[in-house]
């Protein structure tokens, strides 16, 4: 199905990213991804020396970047199928202490970046019929202690794509988003701290999360099947599921999750 299709993904040097290009250049598919480190890229594209691959360095949240990162595209493919907006950042900060510059960057990165590379690779969706795809979050669905900006940002993306969708309902483009829940990946690594540097660890146990390319196969089944949404793991299901039907039992049950004695662990 996606042999000879050109996907879009941005932030595929490392975690889920990597493992959509992995998954989709396996499939036959001519992949560009783009993300902020050169050199991560350039090992990304050497995996794949002999593949249809396109890197490109660029950052998101500069609309600039994401017109250069589109332009080159079509330079080099002519078109594109399939645009999965990948590139995201986290946050692990209390609203009380964080600099509002901390949750700018993260709305900038997550919602903005959305924005940018989607209005550039619209017009060539549409005449294929192709699809669009957002990775969001649980935080998207039920805002999180310790992550007030990151669920925020999320939550405009969620926004964006329903709005998004039904305008587009009877052109034959397909708009997903997908919540993957917690996923073995380097985004807590690189979450940001209250001010705005990378808090370099995870709260998590990354062992016993999904991993990086189970998720992508689950993303890769949800486009070939052009689903609506896309929800993983039971907790996650679980979380939206509550959150609807019950909203102050969710309230206790997060904050259980999230603190120990009072303080925030995770």
């Amino acid at each position: 199905m996606f042999t000879d299709k050109v996907v879009v993904i941005t932030g595929g040097s490392e975690g889920i990213g990597k493992a959509l290009v992995d998954g989709f250049l396996a499939m036959g598919a001519k992949v560009a991804t783009c993300g902020r480190n050169f050199d991560k890229l350039y090992q990304l594209q050497q995996l794949h020396a002999n593949e249809p691959l396109m890197i490109h360095t660029a950052d998101v949240s500069k609309e600039v970047d994401c017109k250069n990162f589109i332009e080159k595209i079509i330079q080099t493919f002519g078109t594109i199928d399939i645009l999965i907006n990948n590139a995201g950042i986290s946050m692990r900060s209390l609203f009380v202490d964080v600099d509002l510059s901390t949750i700018k960057r993260v709305m900038d990165i997550n919602f903005g970046g959305v924005v940018n590379t989607t209005k550039y690779a619209l017009p060539y969706i549409l005449k294929n019929k192709g699809s669009i795809v957002a990775v969001s979050s649980i935080a998207g669905y039920r805002g999180l202690p310790g992550r007030a900006g990151y669920s925020a940002s999320k939550f405009a993306l969620n926004g964006f794509m329903e709005a998004l969708r039904t305008e587009l309902l009877d052109t034959g483009v397909n708009v997903v988003w997908v919540c993957p829940g917690f996923t073995a990946s380097n985004i807590r690594n690189a979450a940001l701290d209250k001010n705005g540097n990378p808090q370099g660890e995870s709260p998590l146990e990354e062992k016993k999360l999904m991993p990086a390319d189970v998720c992508a196969a689950h993303i890769i089944k949800a486009i070939r099947k052009r689903k609506r949404t896309l929800v993983l793991t039971a907790n996650g299901k679980q979380t939206v599921f509550l959150n609807k039907f019950f909203p102050a039992l969710t309230d206790r049950i997060v904050k259980m999750f999230f603190y120990k004695n009072g303080e925030l662990v995770k």
